[in-house]
């Protein structure tokens, strides 16, 4: 793990994560854009509520820059943290999305993901994560904490589709 360095010229603090997966565009994507799959990335790290019978990106009414979700977190699946509006800018079917959600415990937040061919190996995809946000307190325990959430995540998918290479992952602020 990376531990921020300060730049006395920027608050957003920025944490970076890419692997190399065995798997297709179209089983990547129906992961990372359902309920399960995203439960499963963050768990045990954070909890997060949505409607019922939604299973999917797919069973809501997505307009580009307008929250479509609003979800209650919850830390360690239990202690409430507050509460996160989904907001997508940018969303590009089986490749991935920009999301800039408003929330109760970050300033800003701004998280993209995408789902990138491997042009060494046509049976693997890469998935970048690449977030930038500035919470709302305690700076100094977010960012790396959420360096640790995101390499997590990592983890999770490279049990799930199976590992390819090396994979990187880091913060900066």
């Amino acid at each position: 793990m990376t531990l921020p360095v300060e730049d006395p010229g920027s608050r957003a603090i920025e944490v970076r994560a890419t692997s190399r997966l065995r798997c297709s565009r179209n089983e990547l994507w129906t992961w990372i854009s359902s309920v399960a799959g995203i439960s499963e990335e963050l768990r045990p790290y954070f909890r997060m509520t949505s409607p019922n019978g939604v299973r999917s990106l797919a069973d809501l009414n997505v307009v580009l820059g307008a929250p479509f979700l609003r979800s209650r977190v919850f830390l360690f699946g239990f202690i409430p943290a507050g509460t996160w509006d989904f907001t997508l800018v940018d969303l590009e079917d089986k490749s991935g999305f920009v999301e800039q959600s408003p929330s109760t415990f970050m300033t800003s937040w701004r998280h993209e993901r995408r789902i990138l061919d491997d042009p060494s190996d046509p049976s693997t995809v890469l998935l970048s994560d690449h977030v930038t946000f500035v919470p709302t307190a305690g700076r100094w325990l977010v960012g790396p904490f959420l360096q640790r959430v995101f390499e997590h995540r990592h983890r999770v998918l490279q049990r799930r589709f199976g590992r390819v290479g090396e994979s990187s992952a880091g913060t900066s602020s």
